[in-house]
């Protein structure tokens, strides 16, 4: 797939067959996607590719953890969005949930989708992505995007979905616990991949992004005639 092709046309999966993906083209994808730039070469990263029995180890302790009323605990420093920031981020949770058909006050449907993201959207591998302690969160926070935005990118080329998420690494000791990731090692993201459901009402939404000229500013350039 040609590259401004991908990057226009890449979008959030948030339903996925259970079609199995094969280690071959996992790594494939993987290789590729590990020309991601980073600072000064580091490649802070470290990739823990989780399927079958252990996925689903993982995926129903989420969905325990979350039922017994234990709150989040990244191991990435966050913060909640706020002022238009918030607003995008309301907007896109909104306009899931009318794709869906779910009401603001249909909880029952609304605890549902959670249990859905924090099984990874129903995606038979989940790739976690994790940093050694000894980095400093903010300096290898980019890199990790870099790398992140490479596996999508890399993955439509073989006609593969993904999402990345944060929800998914919400109970990182969970992970921990099944994918054998060391204490030194600081659980960062997850990704969900494999083969997109299309049909799904969650796929079919359409996320604007702002036009250039709100968020660009030009300066030293003189202005065409």
């Amino acid at each position: 797939m040609e590259i401004v092709q991908a990057v226009m046309t890449r979008r959030s999966i948030r339903a996925f067959h259970d079609s199995p993906v094969s280690l071959e083209l996992l790594r494939t994808v993987l290789q590729t996607a590990l020309r991601a730039p980073s600072s000064g070469n580091s490649q802070p990263w470290e990739l823990y590719v989780v399927s079958g029995k252990i996925l689903k180890k993982i995926s129903d302790d989420n969905v325990g953890q979350f039922s017994a009323g234990y709150k989040a605990q990244f191991e990435v420093p966050r913060s909640e969005p706020i002022g238009t920031y918030r607003d995008r981020h309301v907007a896109l949770g909104t306009e899931l949930y009318r794709l869906m058909n779910i009401d603001r006050e249909n909880r029952v449907e609304r605890t549902k989708w959670i249990h859905w993201g924090l099984r990874y959207f129903g995606a038979p591998v989940a790739i976690f992505v994790t940093v050694d302690r000894s980095i400093t969160p903010s300096f290898a926070g980019f890199d990790v995007g870099l790398l992140a935005q490479n596996i999508c990118l890399v993955a439509l080329n073989y006609g593969l979905g993904t999402c990345i998420e944060l929800q998914g690494v919400a109970y990182p000791e969970v992970i921990r616990k099944y994918a054998a990731i060391p204490g030194s090692k600081a659980i960062y993201v997850s990704i969900a991949i494999g083969y997109p459901d299309l049909d799904h009402p969650a796929n079919m939404i359409a996320t604007p992004r702002e036009p250039l000229e709100k968020v660009a500013t030009w300066c030293g350039f003189i202005r065409d005639s």
